[in-house]
């Protein structure tokens, strides 16, 4: 467990060198469109300015540093898929791009207004297919050294916030999401966000991947996986 945030960036640096599983179960059927290449940013960082909250913040036994975040967004409610859900800034390749952590970083700029400059790109996760949307998308992981206001654009993102990693890894935070759809019911690893954060539920792909990045690092902590947050989807 990370005591300072140089110690979590050291962390993330030695996680990229190995093979990292995502245990991704699609949410889903496959959609009707063709395949299309994405990236997200998932992009950590410092912020003193929010302090965790919950039992691992600052505890002398365990937990990682209070001022250690990560960035989410709210996706448009008129978003064709994934619509009002929580996710890492990101979206498809363009024939500009250089590569996928291009792709990444400017898709968070035009979403959050982020300065790319300021951002790190420490290196990338296996490609998963999403099939709900049809994506192969690349999780480029960045560390932010020069950190840089962000806001909505309104257009893919309503909201945009820096959630703290020892809130997200409080077991009263965490649960396992149930979306029930026609024939089928779909679970996986899920957390309540602090209600200053409207107390919106992060789960599907987003959840999932932060679940198996904590997982990997070491930094999670028992949880109850009885604990049930029904979403919509």
């Amino acid at each position: 467990m990370p005591r300072t945030v140089a110690d979590a960036q050291r962390e993330l640096r030695e996680l990229l060198r190995r093979d990292v599983p995502i245990d991704y179960i699609p949410q889903g059927a496959l959609a009707d469109r063709p395949v299309r290449s994405s990236a997200v940013l998932i992009l950590f960082g410092a912020l003193d300015q929010v302090p965790a909250r919950g039992a691992l913040a600052g505890s002398e036994r365990e937990g990682v540093p209070a001022e250690l975040d990560v960035l989410l967004t709210r996706r448009a409610d008129g978003m064709r898929h994934h619509p009002g859900q929580i996710a890492f800034p990101g979206g498809g390749v363009e024939a500009g791009d250089a590569d996928r952590g291009a792709t990444a970083l400017r898709e968070a700029h035009e979403e959050t207004g982020l300065d790319p400059a300021g951002v790190e790109l420490l290196g990338s996760l296996p490609e998963i297919h999403i099939p709900v949307s049809n994506n192969l998308v690349t999780p480029v992981i960045g560390w932010w050294s020069r950190p840089s206001e962000v806001a909505a654009d309104h257009s893919e993102s309503v909201e945009v916030f820096r959630a703290p990693v020892a809130e997200l890894l409080d077991p009263a935070s965490r649960g396992t999401s149930v979306l029930r759809r026609p024939g089928a019911t779909f679970r996986g690893p899920a957390f309540r966000l602090d209600e200053r954060f409207g107390g919106r539920i992060v789960w599907g792909f987003t959840g999932i991947l932060l679940s198996a990045l904590f997982d990997e690092l070491g930094w999670a902590v028992p949880w109850d996986r009885e604990q049930r947050f029904e979403v919509r989807g």
